[in-house]
């Protein structure tokens, strides 16, 4: 028997990368395929070592892309595939409106400098990898009617390659990107202030391309003062160590900044301290704008329901606390008011609520 979801009514989710979200068969069949070695042969070993089960560091969470990206980077028909499979895994998960990040370059074997996961050089390019994402989710889109856009990271260890990253979201907009994203290492000294990144998200403000980091995860609220106002970003990944400055958050919610939470990440990664109260459980206390949502579901061995049923069990979130999350991701999404406006009726509609009686719980 299936178990009745901890929230069984449509859900939005805005914070999920695309290599954080890879079927272990997927990666199993390319890796043969390929002949590329797997330190795994089922899918039981193979989750075994990418997955976790008890709090590590964030570069040492951010090793374990190395046991198995190299089955996937590279191969156009392993890039296009996982992006139509993710569509079909965040379907499952009742999910409808989703904005999926990767890093274009981590995918590429070509014109990229140094080339990753210590690949031969070939022929793929990262432009050619937002094709195939972006052909990938369309499919998807079509067969498992969940609507899906997507962010292009920038890497705060490789600055050279943002400038990149921004002309492809400008290129593609209309193919699926809605947006620019500084992911990796963020105890990485200085790195939001790399010029490579300074520059690409300027470019982007000029050319009206949405704007999200990844601060405050597990730096501190410095880096999240930083991500605001050298690369004026819209939204925070994660964004808890805010609670750091309180003049900080207490400016942030009266410009009402959208914090992407992930909780069960964030006990895994180490950003959050079991013998303290979570960020969310503030976020939640104070109506600040939040969503939540899974990072990374192949090394978190987790699905939407893992963090919903934490906040719920662990922080005791409501059911008119999870409506209010999904509207609120709903309004903070990087969609055309046009298309916001038809999601959020969608949720009101599902929620048994009209926009006016939500107005005043923002």
């Amino acid at each position: 028997m299936t178990q009745t979801p901890t929230f069984d009514k449509p859900k939005v989710e805005l914070h999920v990368h695309l290599d954080g979200a890879i079927k272990p068969e997927t990666i199993l069949y390319y890796g043969r395929k390929r002949g590329i070695s797997l330190p795994a042969n089922t899918v039981e070993e193979l989750q075994d070592i990418i997955g976790m089960d008890k709090p590590l560091s964030l570069p040492d969470f951010l090793a374990k892309f190395d046991y198995y990206m190299p089955a996937i980077a590279g191969s156009r028909e392993a890039i296009k595939r996982i992006a139509y499979e993710f569509v079909e895994m965040k379907a499952k998960e009742g999910v409808v409106y989703v904005e999926v990040r990767y890093s274009p370059h981590l995918l590429a074997n070509s014109k990229v400098k140094p080339i990753p996961w210590n690949q031969a050089e070939g022929d793929l390019s990262p432009d050619e990898v937002v094709d195939l994402v972006s052909q990938g989710l369309q499919e998807g889109e079509r067969d498992f009617r969940v609507k899906v856009r997507s962010i292009l990271c920038c890497m705060r260890h490789q600055p050279d390659w943002s400038p990149e990253v921004v002309e492809l979201c400008k290129k593609y907009r209309q193919q699926t990107v809605v947006a620019i994203d500084l992911a990796g290492d963020e105890t990485i000294q200085g790195s939001t202030t790399f010029q490579g990144h300074v520059k690409a998200y300027e470019e982007a403000m000029r050319s009206g391309i949405h704007r999200t980091v990844h601060a405050g995860e597990v730096g501190s609220a410095k880096m999240v003062k930083e991500a605001v106002d050298n690369l004026k970003t819209e939204r925070l990944g994660h964004g808890y160590h805010t609670l750091e400055d309180e003049a900080l958050y207490n400016r942030l919610r009266q410009e009402n900044m959208h914090f992407e939470v992930c909780p069960w990440s964030s006990y895994l990664t180490g950003a959050w301290k079991p013998d303290t109260e979570h960020a969310v459980v503030r976020f939640k206390n104070d109506q600040v704008n939040y969503s939540l949502n899974t990072d990374d579901p192949l090394v978190f061995k987790s699905t939407l329901e893992t963090d919903y049923l934490m906040t719920k069990q662990k922080m005791g979130f409501t059911e008119e606390e999870f409506k209010r999350v999904n509207i609120n991701a709903a309004k903070s999404s990087f969609l055309p008011e046009a298309e916001k406006k038809e999601l959020l009726d969608l949720l009101y509609k599902a929620f048994g609520m009209t926009s006016s009686a939500f107005a005043g719980k923002l």
